[in-house]
């Protein structure tokens, strides 16, 4: 689960040129400004995430024309992601540990932007617990595995914004799931409709096992179609053993597309040699869309050519471009 808000330590601070009340801080991968002499580098704070929506309290009443979300902003050109807090602002039970993770015991919750009715509905089940939900996790709290994983060879696809889509056969059954919901067929539901479209059931039963693709549909009426496509579009990322509950590595994924006639996400390179810098993978998130060079794009996610799993998970991704956050308020 992603640690919305954290004990972290300020490894950090620099002067921020022609500004003499604020200064740069890093914390973890993060860059955000604070108040000049409000911390000292070394010092713990409590750190809360982008897409942290704060509760209604005294302590948070600045956030309100913000409507308690924390976003993206550019202060004295320089971009912050992220707020710090002293370690005074948390409740007296809390036990003090770096690392910790006091989302819940501050009431924070994610920001989850409003579905809209084409895409939401009507459920005859929650996602299934025998695949894993799309959700990646973002560079900035990955040091550890940039460090194992440094010069690792990588492919680097653009990370479209649409909303997830899911699509399985199992069992002699077709099913169509949004990001949380397994959802009844609805000629209405965009998700249903590109799935007849693109005659997905057929696809997957022809293949002759238990099997998930996951993808972004994008397109009208979704995510205020960045892309200005006409209709609705779905681009492929995963595809899932679900019997031996694995992914497919890339060339089998690619295969796989290929002889199915479906879409990938855009590629960027199938040979990039893992770096071991956030900044430099944030840097390198920073492009216009493949889709539509007029559009930011949302950022990049990065695989090794091999599927890889170890402790901290999936070696899997994301870098999000910090100009499409402040562009769309994100």
């Amino acid at each position: 689960m992603r640690k919305l808000a954290s004990i972290q330590r300020i490894k950090s601070l620099e002067n921020i040129e022609g500004a003499d009340a604020i200064e740069k801080a890093t914390v973890l991968g993060w860059e955000l400004v604070v108040k000049k002499n409000e911390f000292a580098a070394g010092d713990l704070c409590v750190y809360c995430e982008i897409d942290s929506l704060m509760p209604d309290k005294p302590e948070f009443e600045f956030l309100k024309p913000r409507g308690m979300r924390i976003r993206t902003v550019r202060l004295r050109g320089q971009i912050s992601q992220g707020i710090c807090f002293p370690l005074s602002i948390l409740p007296d039970e809390v036990k003090v540990e770096e690392d910790a993770d006091v989302t819940e015991a501050l009431g924070i919750i994610k920001y989850e932007p409003p579905i809209p009715a084409n895409l939401a509905g009507v459920a005859k089940g929650p996602f299934p617990s025998f695949i894993p939900k799309t959700d990646e996790t973002r560079v900035q709290v990955l040091q550890e595995m940039l460090n194992k994983y440094a010069g690792e060879t990588c492919f680097v696809t653009e990370k479209l914004d649409g909303s997830s889509a899911t699509y399985f056969f199992k069992d002699g059954a077709f099913n169509v799931c949004s990001r949380k919901l397994n959802l009844i067929e609805d000629e209405r539901n965009s998700l249903w409709k590109v799935a007849r479209e693109l005659d997905l059931e057929n696809k997957l039963r022809s293949l002759n096992m238990n099997i998930a693709l996951q993808g972004e549909i994008i397109g009208e009426g979704i995510q205020g179609n960045k892309y200005k496509l006409k209709g609705q579009a779905v681009f492929f990322f995963n595809a899932f053993d679900i019997d031996r509950y694995e992914y497919f590595g890339f060339e089998k994924f690619i295969s796989l597309m290929k002889e199915l006639d479906l879409k990938t996400v855009p590629l960027i390179s199938d040979d990039y040699k893992l770096e071991n810098g956030i900044h430099d993978l944030v840097s390198k998130a920073t492009l216009r869309s493949q889709l539509r060079n007029e559009s930011w794009a949302e950022g990049i996610v990065i695989r090794p050519l091999t599927e890889k799993t170890d402790v901290m998970g999936r070696v899997s991704f994301k870098a999000i471009n910090p100009e499409f956050l402040l562009k769309y308020g994100e």
